[in-house]
């Protein structure tokens, strides 16, 4: 069973950074994607980033390309979503992700793949 335990939240001001991390456990060969989801106050989860985890292909929302990075530490088993020039419209319940069935599509865009394993959330404040 799959386990995703996020941390590194907290509040920051516009145009600062952060950088979020889940410690995963119980992946297994299966598990081809992993990424970050976010959900603000009355709105929908939004999928932010997927990555692929055996090639390492990368996917990213329009409204973070260029400002999120995500990346994996295969050796501790913990993705990574560096997050830079936060911007207000960023505030959010951020959530690891993993898909643990279903196999391989060819993506691992959250927006066209299902993830079906989710941590607790750590949540993300930007003030102006």
């Amino acid at each position: 069973q799959v386990q995703l335990v996020e941390s590194g939240g907290g509040s920051v001001q516009a145009g600062e950074s952060l950088r979020l991390s889940c410690a995963a456990s119980g992946i297994t060969s299966s598990t081809y994607c992993m990424g970050w989801f976010r959900q603000a106050p009355g709105k929908e989860r939004e999928g932010v980033a997927g990555l692929h985890t055996i090639g390492g292909g990368t996917w990213y929302v329009d409204s973070v390309n260029d400002r999120f990075t995500l990346s994996r530490d295969n050796a501790k088993n913990t993705l990574y979503l560096q997050m830079n020039s936060l911007k207000p419209e960023d505030t959010a319940m951020y959530y690891c992700a993993a898909r643990t069935s279903g196999g391989w599509t060819g993506t691992c865009n959250p927006r066209f793949v299902g993830y079906n394993s989710w941590g607790q959330g750590t949540q993300v404040t930007v003030s102006s």
